[in-house]
């Protein structure tokens, strides 16, 4: 394996995080960088550096975010955006990872940029539904600002330095799971 198809994995899979956050930020991020040859992606992913792509992805991620922006809206985008996260993780994983046989990509794509996407995404809106039940809706642009961030900051390392994002995510990963053991209820043992 190269040090580009480790670049390249390491890119997907910090896009793939930022997607769980904000499912059109990284696209769109991703858009302009191939726009502005920043990035090359794959032979059948180039339509995203097309003009057409930036202007479409970034109406839709200014929309986005304003959206999430709205209390109980936001628990209503997370319905769609749970399932959407894993397929824009899929697809933002395929369209960057470079030099690997067909099979490994779509693999590697399912599971770490699917399964990363869907379980950033699931515990964002696990956390903004525990907001809305305990502060009405009122603490969710909170949620929303910090998800905003996290996925401009790690968007941003994806694209300039893929290592440290992937650095990111692990951290992230290692939050989000740790939070979970901390909340989950601890099984009874029988004595």
């Amino acid at each position: 394996m190269t040090s580009e198809t480790i670049i390249s994995i390491f890119l997907g899979v910090g896009l793939a995080a930022s997607v769980g956050f904000r499912v059109f930020l990284p696209l769109f991020a991703l858009s302009l960088a191939a726009y502005f040859d920043l990035w090359q992606l794959n032979q059948s992913w180039q339509w995203i550096g097309s003009l057409a792509a930036v202007l479409t992805l970034g109406v839709a991620t200014i929309v986005e975010i304003f959206a999430y922006f709205i209390p109980w809206v936001d628990n209503l985008l997370d319905s769609f955006a749970v399932p959407l996260a894993a397929i824009a993780g899929t697809a933002v994983m395929v369209s960057t990872v470079a030099n690997l046989d067909p099979l490994v990509t779509w693999c590697l794509a399912i599971i770490a940029g699917g399964g990363t996407a869907t379980a950033i995404k699931g515990a964002g809106a696990t956390s903004r539904l525990a907001s809305s039940t305990t502060t009405g809706g009122l603490g969710n642009p909170v949620i929303s600002t910090v998800e905003t961030g996290t996925a401009m900051v790690v968007t941003t390392a994806s694209i300039f330095m893929p290592v440290l994002a992937a650095v990111l995510v692990i951290f992230i990963l290692v939050v989000i799971f740790t939070i979970y053991r901390k909340l989950r209820p601890r099984a009874r043992t029988g004595r």
